[in-house]
């Protein structure tokens, strides 16, 4: 009986010291995404299609500022090019240019936002749109992000975002559809703060 107890006391113990490392990396990853001002990085992206039982890997680059700019160029095995600016999304894709505006569509607006944050990490103190759980350890932590919004769970089991806790900066983002199908997105070269042209966002 004293060892059940003491176990239970280890346990109890453990989950104060989780929860409260939680709150710290929670804390920690805000505090970067606050003075975040710009971020490029590239991106190697891994599609496994369950039903196919096959990967599909694409490249490219991803260029973020505030506020409200994102602009995700998909550079191989083909070109497509998405770019969101203020209330504007500009979509090219084999020639073919496309601009809509999110305010005329409420559930692009969401899914936009919701990008947004995934990026640069504010995710992880989002309740509106996930239930989040935190866990990890040292320099590795990840958010299980499960959807909330009718939008998004209409598309996705779950996101999971990994973090480089050294650095405080979402390192790798895994989009699980409803389907099983899973999406993975490791983020290379990350750089911030640095200075990016008006015409990487612009809408043409």
């Amino acid at each position: 009986m004293k060892k059940f107890l003491f176990c239970l006391f280890l346990a109890f113990t453990a989950l104060g010291v989780q929860a409260q490392n939680a709150a710290q990396v929670r804390q920690r990853i805000n505090a970067v995404a606050a003075k975040m001002r710009t971020m490029t990085c590239d991106f190697v992206q891994t599609k496994t299609v369950r039903m196919l039982n096959s990967k599909l890997v694409s490249r490219g680059k991803m260029y973020y500022a505030q506020p409200g700019k994102l602009r995700w160029q998909y550079t191989s095995p083909y070109q497509y090019t998405f770019i969101l600016n203020g209330s504007q999304v500009y979509l090219k894709n084999r020639g073919r240019n496309d601009v809509i505006n999110i305010q005329q569509n409420k559930m692009f607006q969401e899914i936009t936002r919701i990008m947004m944050n995934t990026v640069v990490g504010r995710t992880v103190s989002n309740s509106r749109d996930f239930k989040v759980a935190l866990s990890g350890a040292g320099n590795s932590w990840k958010a299980v992000m499960t959807p909330q919004s009718k939008t998004m769970r209409q598309m996705f089991r779950n996101i999971i975002v990994h973090f480089n806790l050294q650095k405080g900066m979402v390192s790798a983002v895994e989009l699980i559809e409803k389907n099983g199908d899973r999406t993975v997105i490791v983020l290379k070269n990350v750089r911030t703060n640095t200075p990016l042209h008006a015409n990487i966002f612009s809408i043409r």
